[in-house]
C-alpha cells in the first residue's frame, strides 16, 4: 500500500524577496516553484514556474511578506496547481543562524521563534527576513506544521579547536563568540549526493565542498560531518565574495574609522558586507559574469578582483587538504560553482601536485557530475545544490513524528 502524498512548501525568505518550491511528498516531485522579488518596493516581480516549464510572470506592487504569501497561494489555486489552501500540509523555512541551540531542524513554536529572534545578531541580514516569512505563513496557514531548517546545523559537529577563536575564553562562555559557519544545508546536500555519484558510503569519504555563489563558503567534510568551514561568527568571514570582504585584519575597523571619519562601527561593517569583494575591488559589479566579461576586455581592476577571488578559494582548499590529510573529492556547487567553467578551472590550476586533474572536455557551462580526468587521484564534481529538497525532507520527517 503506497503512502499518502501531501503537498509541502519549502521557503527561503529574504529581506525583500520570497523564494519557494512546492513538492509532492514523500515522492519528492516538484509541482511548481517561484519567487516574489522587490517586496515593499514599487513594481515587485512575481514569478511562478510549473514543473513542466510553463512560466508566469507579472509586475505588481507587493507591500509585505504576508501579502506575497497570500498572492502566490491564490495563484497556485487559479493555475489549478492546488485546489485549496488545505492541500498544503507543511511548510519548511530556511533560517540562516541557529547558533549552538539548534543542531537539527525543529518544529516552530513561540519558544523557537523567540530563540531565532535572539540570534539575529549572528545573521543580521538574514534572520529578520526568515522570521518575516515564518510569521506570514503562521498567519495564513496557522494549523499546518511549520519547520525551521538551519544553515548552521551541519557545522555543529566542528570540534572546539576549529570553532573557537583565540580570544579570552570568557567571550565565548558569556556571549557565544565563536565560529558558526553557514550554507550548511547546501554543504549537507552535496555531501550526500556525492556519495551516490561516487558509489561509496558517505561515512568513508573525505570531501571539500565549495559553495560558491554571491555568498561563498568552503567546508572540510570528514566521513559525512563538517569538521571546519570558512564562514565564521557571521557569513562575512572566509573567502572573498560578491560584496563581502571575507577574512581581513580586524584592526582595519578602527583604522578606517579614524581615516574616513566614519564614527559608526555598523557603517564600516555594512561596507565590508555590501560594498566590498568583487564589487569593491573591480568597481564594476558583484556578478562574476560581469567580471569575466570585463577581464576579457582587459579591465585591470576586474582582472585583479578575479585573481584575488581565485587566490583566496585556492588557499582555503589548500588548508583543508592539509586538515583532512588528503581528500577523495572536491565538489563545486551554487551559482558560480555550478555554472562557471572558467572559475572552476582557475581554482584548480596549478594544483596537480595534489592529484587534482580537471578534464576540460567535461568542464563546460552547465556540466554536472564528475569532471576530473580518469587518472586524477582526487575526483572533481559539479553538483547542483538543492536546499529546498533538504527543507522539504525535514518537514516530511517531522510531520511523521
Amino acid at each position: 500500500m503506497s503512502k499518502a502524498s501531501s503537498k509541502i512548501i519549502a521557503i527561503n525568505a529574504g529581506s525583500s524577496s520570497l523564494k519557494w518550491q512546492l513538492y509532492n511528498m514523500p515522492e519528492e516531485i516538484v509541482l511548481a516553484k517561484g519567487m516574489v522579488e522587490r517586496i515593499g518596493l514599487p513594481n515587485a516581480i512575481f514569478t511562478i514556474k510549473r514543473a513542466k516549464g510553463e512560466k508566469f510572470e507579472r509586475i505588481v506592487d507587493v507591500s509585505t511578506h504576508e501579502l506575497a504569501v497570500q498572492m502566490f497561494l491564490d495563484e497556485l489555486i487559479s493555475l489549478n496547481i492546488i485546489s485549496a489552501y488545505e492541500e498544503i500540509k507543511g511548510v519548511g523555512h530556511r533560517v540562516v543562524a541557529g547558533g549552538e541551540f539548534f543542531k537539527n531542524s525543529v518544529v516552530i513554536d513561540e519558544i523557537v521563534l523567540k530563540k531565532i529572534a535572539d540570534l539575529i545578531e549572528l545573521a543580521p541580514l538574514h534572520n529578520p527576513a526568515n522570521i518575516q516569512g515564518i510569521k506570514a505563513f503562521q498567519k495564513i496557514l496557522p494549523k499546518i506544521i511549520s519547520v525551521a531548517v538551519f544553515d548552521t546545523a551541519f557545522h555543529t559537529t566542528m570540534s572546539t579547536e576549529n570553532y573557537l577563536y583565540p580570544l579570552p575564553k570568557k567571550y565565548y562562555e558569556k556571549y557565544g563568540a565563536r565560529k558558526y559557519g553557514a550554507h550548511g544545508t547546501s554543504h549537507f546536500y552535496v555531501t550526500q549526493k556525492s556519495a551516490e555519484l561516487l558509489g561509496e558510503s558517505v561515512d568513508k569519504l573525505k570531501l571539500i565542498t565549495c559553495h560558491i555563489g554571491n555568498g561563498a563558503s568552503i567546508t572540510a567534510v570528514r566521513y559525512g560531518v563538517s569538521i571546519d568551514t570558512s564562514m565564521g561568527f557571521t557569513p562575512l568571514a572566509g573567502v572573498m565574495m560578491g560584496t563581502r570582504t571575507g577574512d581581513i585584519d580586524p584592526s582595519l575597523i578602527p583604522f578606517l574609522m579614524e581615516k574616513t571619519g566614519i564614527n559608526s562601527v555598523q557603517e564600516i561593517i555594512d561596507i565590508f558586507n555590501k560594498k566590498s569583494g568583487l564589487l569593491g575591488v573591480s568597481g564594476i559589479s558583484s556578478d562574476m559574469r560581469d567580471i569575466i566579461v570585463a577581464c576579457k576586455e582587459g579591465n585591470k581592476d576586474a582582472i585583479l578582483a578575479f585573481t584575488m577571488y581565485i587566490n583566496r578559494i585556492k588557499k582555503y582548499i589548500g588548508q583543508y587538504l592539509a586538515l583532512l590529510n588528503g581528500v577523495d573529492a572536491i565538489i563545486f556547487t551554487a551559482g558560480i560553482g555550478e555554472n562557471s567553467d572558467i572559475v572552476r578551472s582557475k581554482i584548480l590550476e596549478g594544483m596537480d601536485w595534489f592529484g587534482l586533474e580537471i578534464d576540460e572536455s567535461k568542464n563546460f557551462p552547465g556540466a554536472e557530475g564528475i569532471i576530473s580526468t580518469l587518472s586524477s587521484k582526487v575526483k572533481i564534481l559539479v553538483i547542483p545544490t538543492d536546499e529546498e529538497l533538504v527543507i522539504a525532507r525535514a518537514v516530511e520527517k517531522l510531520k511523521k513524528k
